[in-house]
């Protein structure tokens, strides 16, 4: 046994500390029988004792220091040390070195077993840490990253291209084969995207190379590449998931599949591009682990969420979500249809395409090639009987004027606009050449939102106002209350790539439609509604709404002046 580590027994210790009681211990053990798991983690999930009290003591007990992943700045030279399975299987990460040996942080720094292991694998002597498991699993996912991987394996079929013209006929022999490196490079590259969260794949054909690029939190990462030749492979073997014509390459299309990646099913929207150094593809990454979302986890104000419910349960009218493409609106759709979703209620949806998969809905996808578009879907769907209809998006005059027809003879409809705020949506239908009467009858309620990054919390700290921004809040704001205004920022740490941020939320504005507002559409007035909307005492524009977000200090002042561009 080696004298690093000894083994100990956790509850006794516990209890010896007074951070549980005999009777927790007895229970904590008897359901550990049934269900097979460590202690600690019986004793953590019953709330019998905190993780951080628990790490704490052993690092105490065992005289090894406590680390914290969340913040801890990983070497790759480093963490290669210790290979993946070997990482993934002993819960063990290599952080750094140190005279005494190879310092690897542990989930269970008491498995002696693991330890005796680990000395094997990186063929010398090695010094334990503790670390929180949740953060471990979350710190491999992201620190073995398959960067490297899709290279290598980029590589390996750049090779076989270079000996091998690539052969439409013979595609079914290789892609059939499960350890074809094309095949592994997909996988690889799904994974790469799934543990960096990202939105989206893109892969694009250059003159000499090929780029891969994912989008996180709205931003795109790029990684280039050599080997431009496995294009055509790469491509028609995703064609070939999406169910596509592999031989049309003068022609875009677009599809779906699904795939499951360590326990989580994903839907993706898949789109080809012909373009001048061969076919680009997009592919949008939708999770279904998670579910639809409800209302009050979407980043709604709690001001704003109680005015949509009460729009959301009337019997009839129409409630629009606008902005632009990718600003969370068919989320927003669907939380709303969750609220809404029971027995009593007949639902349609007309979409393109159908994002998400909801019991008891009756989800109509539109295709265009057969003539299945929004107008024709909207007037079959008027004689099923339905109480609520979600129209995907209004593009043009036909589906507008169905959809506000519906809205006022007994169905509640909902759809979404691409215009830039709430005040210029209802303006942009009678751009559309709907009669104002109609559109001022039709609506109730307008929602506009954009999303914006979160500042990551490991690394927030105060920022300073640089010239440019200055100038920009000082027109914004004035500078009476500039000068009352604070503001934080992202430094860049490991826990989010450096970047500053972690994640995004939403912002959102919502314009009821009054009597006074209704009367201005009649009349085509677009200045007397944007009066009467902007006096409206619980209407607040986007601007002043991240600003506020900004002030909290959840997102930047960057972001606040990113999304403005959208603003009028």
């Amino acid at each position: 046994m080696s004298a690093q580590i000894k083994r100990i027994r956790l509850g006794d210790l516990l209890v010896e500390h007074k951070l549980i009681s005999e009777s927790q211990l007895i229970a904590a053990l008897n359901e550990q029988k049934k269900s097979g798991h460590k202690l600690g983690r019986v004793l953590i999930e019953n709330g019998y004792v905190k993780e951080d009290d628990v790490l704490n003591l052993l690092s105490r007990q065992l005289n090894v220091p406590f680390v914290d992943l969340s913040i801890f700045q990983f070497k790759p030279d480093i963490v290669n040390r210790i290979p993946e399975t070997a990482a993934r299987r002993f819960r063990a990460l290599a952080l750094e070195d140190t005279p005494d040996g190879l310092l690897v942080g542990m989930a269970d720094p008491t498995n002696i077993f693991a330890y005796d292991d680990l000395v094997r694998v990186v063929k010398g002597p090695i010094k334990v840490a503790v670390v929180k498991e949740g953060d471990l699993v979350a710190a491999i996912d992201k620190v073995y990253q398959h960067g490297t991987e899709i290279q290598s394996l980029a590589t390996e079929i750049g090779e076989d291209m270079i000996e091998n013209v690539f052969d439409l006929a013979t595609l079914d022999k290789i892609v059939s084969q499960s350890d074809a490196p094309v095949v592994r490079l997909i996988e690889t590259i799904f994974e790469e995207a799934m543990a960096t969260n990202a939105s989206d794949i893109h892969i694009e054909p250059d003159e000499t190379v090929l780029r891969i690029r994912r989008r996180i939190d709205g931003v795109l990462y790029e990684q280039v590449m050599d080997e431009k030749a496995i294009v055509p492979a790469l491509v028609s073997r995703l064609k070939l998931m999406a169910s596509l014509d592999i031989a049309e390459r003068r022609l875009p299309q677009d599809g779906r599949f699904n795939i499951k990646l360590k326990n989580k099913a994903v839907d993706v929207r898949f789109s080809t591009m012909p373009t001048q150094y061969g076919e680009a593809v997009v592919m949008r990454l939708l999770d279904h682990s998670t579910g639809v979302q409800g209302l009050n986890q979407i980043g709604l104000s709690d001001d704003i969420r109680i005015r949509l419910e009460k729009a959301i349960h009337r019997p009839h009218g129409l409630l629009l979500v606008t902005g632009p493409t990718g600003s969370g609106k068919t989320t927003t759709l669907y939380a709303a249809l969750n609220e809404l979703n029971t027995p009593e209620k007949k639902i349609i949806t007309v979409e393109d395409p159908v994002e998400y998969r909801l019991p008891r809905i009756n989800q109509v996808q539109i295709n265009q090639k057969v003539g299945l578009d929004f107008a024709r879907v909207l007037r079959s769907t008027l004689r099923q009987d339905p109480d609520i209809i979600l129209v995907g998006e209004i593009r043009d005059q036909e589906t507008a004027e169905i959809a506000l027809r519906a809205s006022i003879t007994g169905h509640l409809v909902m759809s979404t606009l691409h215009t830039n705020d709430a005040i210029s949506t209802a303006l942009r239908l009678i751009d559309m050449g709907v009669e104002g009467f109609l559109v001022a009858s039709a609506v109730h309620a307008i929602v506009a939102q954009r999303l914006v990054r979160r500042i990551c919390d490991k690394c927030t700290a105060a920022h300073t106002l640089d010239a440019g921004q200055l100038a920009w809040l000082k027109a914004v704001v004035g500078e009476e209350r500039l000068a009352e205004m604070t503001f934080q920022h992202g430094t860049g740490c490991p826990a989010c790539g450096h970047t500053g941020y972690h994640g995004r939320t939403a912002v959102h504005e919502m314009l009821d439609i009054t009597s006074e507002l209704a009367d201005a559409l009649r009349h085509q007035n677009y200045t007397e509604f944007k009066k009467h909307a902007l006096a409206q005492e619980q209407f607040t524009p986007l601007l002043e709404n991240s600003l506020a977000l900004a002030e909290r200090g959840l997102t930047s002042i960057d972001e606040v002046i990113r999304i403005s561009g959208w603003i009028d």
